[in-house]
């Protein structure tokens, strides 16, 4: 399932080869480019889930949405990167 998702969103201007961006945030969006790689790891792939339960494939922003608070993203990510 995430790398269904992530071939759909790949191709977004300005994302580097090997990383995808998604949008974070409950009501205000932020954009973040992210390595692939971290679609393999549990704890990102549970935020794909929540996204796909919440918003499907189309969502409007025309991109990846994760539905968590920023600060929580940062925080994974960042235990992501160790």
């Amino acid at each position: 399932m995430a790398i269904k998702m992530l071939k759909r969103f790949s191709n977004s201007g300005g994302v580097p080869k090997g990383h995808c961006a998604v949008y974070v945030g409950e009501s205000q969006k932020k954009r973040f480019v992210v390595p692939i790689s971290y679609l393999s790891q549990p704890l990102f792939q549970d935020l794909l889930t929540q996204a796909e339960e919440q918003f499907g494939f189309n969502h409007q922003m025309g991109g990846l949405t994760i539905p968590c608070k920023e600060d929580v993203f940062v925080d994974l990510t960042s235990r992501l990167r160790q």
